[in-house]
C-alpha cells in the first residue's frame, strides 16, 4: 500500500519546516520506505503498519498545535510492492525518457 500524507499544523505561522522535521524523523525511524515531496511524505508498507505510523504523526503534531490538518491519500494495489519506485518508472517509459526528479 502507498499512502500520501500531508499535515499542516493550523495557526503556527509560514515557517513550518522545524514541526515538520520531527515528524518526517518519525517516519524516517519507522524502518518503512517513504519519499518527501514538496507538498507531502508517501510512505509505503502494509496497511495497519502505514495507518499506525500517519496516526502516530497525527497525535505527534497536535502536541504543538490546537489545529491540524491531516489529508491521506491512499493507493492499495493487490500484489504491489514497490509502487514508490514502479510508478514513476511506469510513467517514465510511457514518456521515453527519464525525467526529472
Amino acid at each position: 500500500m502507498l499512502a500520501e500524507l500531508s499535515i499542516i499544523p493550523l495557526g503556527r505561522g509560514i515557517q513550518l519546516s522545524p514541526d515538520l522535521g520531527q515528524i518526517l524523523k518519525t517516519i524516517d525511524e519507522s524502518g518503512l520506505r517513504y519519499r518527501l515531496t514538496p507538498s507531502g511524505t508517501c510512505i509505503e508498507g502494509e496497511w495497519d503498519e502505514v495507518m499506525a505510523l500517519v496516526k502516530r504523526c497525527h497525535q505527534q503534531m497536535r502536541v504543538v498545535s490546537t489545529h491540524v490538518m491531516t489529508t491521506v491519500r491512499i493507493e492499495d494495489e493487490l500484489g504491489a510492492d514497490n509502487k514508490l519506485n514502479d510508478n514513476i518508472a511506469s510513467v517514465e517509459r510511457s514518456a521515453g525518457r527519464q525525467l526529472k526528479h
